[in-house]
């Protein structure tokens, strides 16, 4: 009796160190499958704060007609826009954006005031100014035809961010009837707005 027992006894071991190097096995894997998932999860979370590449605005008039389209690209300095415009009147204009991404014609009110996150005065000219939605004015030809490109270095693409294009209810480019004059308040006695589209992604 006493020989068969000490016979037992060490497969009996055996299978104690086989089962618990079993259970250490299967929890790793976990572990390992926990730590991909987070990366996952980390990755997808990363990839959505990151800027869209190009971002394109629709400007329509009072009457729902477009008129011009402006390209949108986060820059290291802040957002490039590009404006080209068809059917503007002949002459300069205040061209900025706007705190709200609406667009209702036909005066353009919805879109709110100038977008300005950080409550300073408008224009370049104003002493703690400008707002952070003032853009140089624009020159329409003859023809009503404007190209320009300007860098618009208070804002950015990026969400979340408190100077964010993309934030909760939008923002908006408007050109307006009249020059920017850079000092007046609260908008630079630009005139009506006659051209309007919603940036969004």
């Amino acid at each position: 009796m006493k020989r068969w027992s000490l016979r037992v006894f060490p497969l009996f071991l055996v299978l104690i160190l086989v089962s618990c190097g079993s259970t250490e096995e299967g929890t790793g894997g976990s572990e390992n499958e926990e730590e991909t998932t987070t990366g996952e999860e980390n990755q997808e979370q990363t990839d959505s704060e990151k800027p869209p590449e190009t971002i394109t605005v629709q400007l329509k008039d009072s009457d729902g007609k477009e008129v011009g389209t402006a390209e949108l690209e986060q820059e290291d300095q802040g957002v490039d826009i590009n404006l080209v415009d068809s059917s503007l009147p002949e002459g300069m204009h205040g061209f900025h954006i706007h705190e709200k991404g609406s667009c209702e014609a036909p005066d353009f009110k919805s879109s709110g005031c100038h977008f300005n996150p950080t409550d300073v005065s408008h224009g370049t000219e104003s002493e703690d100014g400008p707002h952070a939605g003032d853009l140089p004015n624009i020159e329409a030809g003859e023809d009503g035809s404007v190209q320009k490109e300007v860098t618009a270095d208070q804002v950015t693409l990026k969400k979340g961010e408190k100077n964010s294009l993309l934030k909760e209810g939008g923002t908006a480019l408007v050109i307006h009837s009249k020059a920017d004059d850079n000092k007046s308040q609260p908008s630079g006695d630009a005139g009506e707005r006659i051209a309007c589209g919603v940036i969004e992604k």
